[in-house]
């Protein structure tokens, strides 16, 4: 961890850990001030877990969430009111600790000179020039001249991200291109599953977010707050202005714990886990590891999800151990699925029907998650089956593997690019956004009735790699989605189902039937999906290449 002093009695810092507080309580610090809201990383602890670190540590700690970018009026006040509040020093957070700064630069430009602001924070590693500006425009952020001028603005680097500025590359090696993203690390999210079934180290999931960045791309660290299309800007947090001619959205989700009453503060304890995020994959993997006996539930949320097969993946792997270990018939395994059916493709479902008989697993449809109490070992389900009034049912554990409610990031939700449900509003084909005709989306974030793995960012950056060099040289769009997505069922070790299928449930095999089922387990695509996948996904990154983008190039289909 970092400690940034800005002040004698005020301190920021990144993201901390919850293995951190004992170190800032020992550095002498009587407060912790948390202004990062919960749930904007898969790999970031609660504020619930935070304070209870704190409280066992002797210390106070306050949670003043602002969304990143947009401090406003009323987060300098409720952050003013924790300064006086609260004994000092005081130690304060959010993802870089820009935020923080941030806030406290608004708090003391009312007794401070701006030039002594700027000092204090750029000394503390911070730029707060954006901050100053703000002041000197009554306040708001101006967005008629920007900080930097880019060709095409492609606004996160997960799977979606990287593969379209590799494919644009590709086409047009001379063009402008910049990647905003705030992540110091690229996570290979799919992987996450392997982790919680033993198969893979978590570390192997993981690699440096620079060494990923194609060659000759523009890496923006920072996180996005707000979007100007009609000024063709982007608004990064610290209150500096990106302006684009064209615009890629692909963040990603985020993953919304908060929705489930109790969750945060058992997540990691308890026999409460989830492979949808990075430092709890592992205690998955321990409590399979360890149970002997007893009941284990594994939820999956209303749609939609990234990768509606991971929740069952849990599940099977989970059975295949306990299987293997001669335990099987000692653990009651339950499936608490909101929805009303395994599988939205009905052609994968009996080959998956035949694993559930295998470990016998009870299955239990329209069962959402609602409430987790973890000394308790007890979980509340809103249960709604069609022709019932809605009930809830409290269920025992002795573990629990959760798959979190699922929504667009906040800074996309609130924004002119988001659809009703929240969304980015695209045409499902051409993948190009229904009112502003210079931005385009892909991956999870974008609206069309497609499943949410990489697998389908695998086809969806040419369509719009394509469509944005054709619409550079004034030409119509010329590339088509069709819906193809994939979700790999690992269903034992050694086996998996492979799900290819396309808008309308449409199957979309990638291979000759004579070589893969995807119906029917197989061990040959769980090689090559386990197996061969991760390292190439890497390597194809680091090199630019496009076997994402390209499936022609290389039929290998990843998460």
């Amino acid at each position: 961890m970092e400690f940034r002093t800005i002040s004698p009695k005020f301190t920021v810092s990144p993201q901390i850990s919850v293995e951190d507080v004992g170190t800032i309580a020992a550095r002498g610090f009587r407060a912790i001030i948390c202004n990062r809201p919960d749930s904007e990383g898969a790999d970031q602890p609660s504020f619930k877990e935070i304070a209870a670190s704190a409280k066992a540590a002797g210390i106070e700690a306050r949670y003043v969430p602002v969304q990143s970018g947009m401090v406003k009026d009323q987060d300098v006040e409720a952050f003013g009111a924790a300064l006086e509040d609260l004994q000092r020093p005081v130690f304060a957070y959010c993802r870089t600790g820009t935020r923080s700064a941030t806030l406290w630069s608004f708090h003391e430009a009312m007794k401070r000179p701006i030039a002594e602001i700027l000092t204090a924070t750029k000394a503390a590693g911070y730029d707060m020039n954006g901050v100053a500006r703000r002041i000197a425009n009554g306040g708001k952020t101006p967005t008629d001249t920007g900080d930097a001028h880019i060709q095409v603005v492609i606004v996160g680097a997960g799977a979606g991200g990287i593969s379209v500025a590799a494919s644009l590359k590709s086409r047009q090696p001379d063009l402008d291109i910049a990647v905003i993203d705030p992540s110091d690390v690229h996570y290979y999210q799919p992987g996450w599953t392997m982790v919680g079934g033993g198969i893979f180290d978590a570390q192997t999931t993981a690699k440096t977010m620079g060494s990923l960045i194609p060659k000759g791309v523009h890496w923006i660290k920072a996180a996005v707050a707000a979007f100007e299309p009609e000024s063709n800007a982007v608004v990064l947090d610290g209150c500096r202005v990106v302006k684009y001619d064209r615009l890629v959205v692909c963040p990603g989700l985020k993953l919304d714990w908060g929705k489930v009453e109790g969750l945060e503060e058992t997540l990691g304890r308890n026999g409460v886990t989830s492979n949808y995020r990075y430092d709890l994959a592992p205690y998955t993997w321990q409590l399979v590891r360890e149970m002997q006996k007893g009941r284990a539930i594994f939820t999956q949320p209303p749609m939609p999800i990234k990768c509606a097969g991971a929740p069952q993946k849990a599940m099977y792997l989970s059975g295949d151990t306990w299987s293997r270990r001669g335990v099987l018939n000692d653990i009651d395994i339950q499936f608490m699925n909101a929805g009303g059916v395994l599988f939205g493709v009905k052609d994968y479902v009996p080959a998956l029907e035949d694993y559930v008989k295998k470990y016998d697993a009870s299955l239990n449809f329209f069962h959402n998650l609602v409430a987790i109490d973890g000394p308790a070992k007890t979980a509340v389900f809103q249960v709604t089956q069609p022709d019932n009034e809605p009930r809830k049912v409290e269920v025992s554990f002795d573990m629990i593997h959760v798959c979190p409610p699922q929504t667009a990031p906040d800074f996309v939700r609130v924004s002119p690019l988001a659809d009703a449900a929240g969304w980015v509003d695209v045409d499902q084909v051409t993948l190009r956004h229904k009112s502003f005709d210079n931005i385009w989306s892909l991956g999870d974030v974008m609206n069309a009735p497609n499943a949410k793995t990489a697998a389908a960012a695998r086809k969806q950056a040419p369509t719009v790699a394509d469509n944005i060099v054709a619409d550079i040289a004034g030409r119509s769009a010329t590339a088509q989605y069709d819906g193809y997505g994939s979700c790999p069922l690992t269903v034992e070790r050694g086996k998996i189902v492979l799900a290819e299928f396309g808008y309308g449930g449409a199957l979309k095999p990638s291979f000759p039937r004579f070589l893969i089922d995807g119906t029917k387990p197989s061990r040959l695509a769980w090689f090559l999906k386990e197996s061969l996948l991760p390292p190439i996904y890497w390597k194809a990154m680091l090199r630019g290449k496009e076997w994402m983008a390209r499936p022609e190039k290389l039929n290998v289909v990843p998460e």
